[in-house]
This record gives structure tokens, C-alpha cells and sequence, in this order.
């Protein structure tokens, strides 16, 4: 199984004097190549937030911030273990459902 792994920022809190950045929300979506009963791919998805501290170098203008500059910022603060650990979770959460290990249900209503 191959998952792709899509990181996005789902929303920042900044300073209304200078535009710092204090908080960054995240989500990570992951997309299996299996494909279920109905022919769509497996995913899962997590949402996370996370602190950021005012930088000593001058800061970027709000209005120039790109989702590739503030990803990498929650990237390296997480730092790769946590990245790591992040996407390994979302895979894990996909392969549980291609090959469940609990169940749930009624025997009368099946």
C-alpha cells in the first residue's frame, strides 16, 4: 500500500499590529492507492494547532505568507519525529479500515 500525505493550513492567528503569526491550524489528509468496495480511496485525515514564537529576524509580511512557508514552519516545529509519527498514525488508521481488527454490531440484524 502507498499513502500520499497532504499537509494544509486550515487557519492562522496573527497580531493585528504587525502580522505575527502566533498560532498555526493544520490538517493532514492521507490517501491510500487501495481502493474501497465502491472503487474510492482509502484516507484519513488529522487536525492539529500549534504555537509559534515571534521570530528575532524581521518578520514576513502577512500578506506575502504562502501555505509552503507556514507548513514548513509547523513542519519544523513539530519536528520529523512528530511528522513522522503524524502520518504513521493516519496509515495506520487507513489500514484498520482495509483489514478491521474490531467490529461492531448485532448479531440479529445482519
Amino acid at each position: 500500500m502507498t499513502t500520499t500525505y497532504t499537509w494544509a493550513i486550515a487557519n492562522l492567528e496573527r497580531e493585528s499590529a504587525d502580522g505575527y503569526v502566533f498560532t498555526a491550524h493544520y490538517v493532514v489528509a492521507a490517501i491510500s492507492d487501495e481502493l474501497d468496495a465502491e472503487g474510492n480511496p482509502y484516507s484519513a485525515s488529522a487536525y492539529g494547532s500549534i504555537g509559534l514564537e515571534r521570530p528575532s529576524k524581521k518578520l514576513i509580511p502577512f500578506d506575502t505568507l504562502t501555505a509552503e512557508i507556514v507548513t514548513g514552519w509547523v513542519k519544523d516545529k513539530l519536528g520529523a519525529d512528530k511528522v513522522a509519527a503524524v502520518e504513521a498514525a493516519l496509515t495506520a488508521q487507513i489500514e484498520e479500515r482495509i483489514n478491521p481488527t474490531k467490529l461492531s454490531g448485532l448479531p440479529w440484524n445482519s
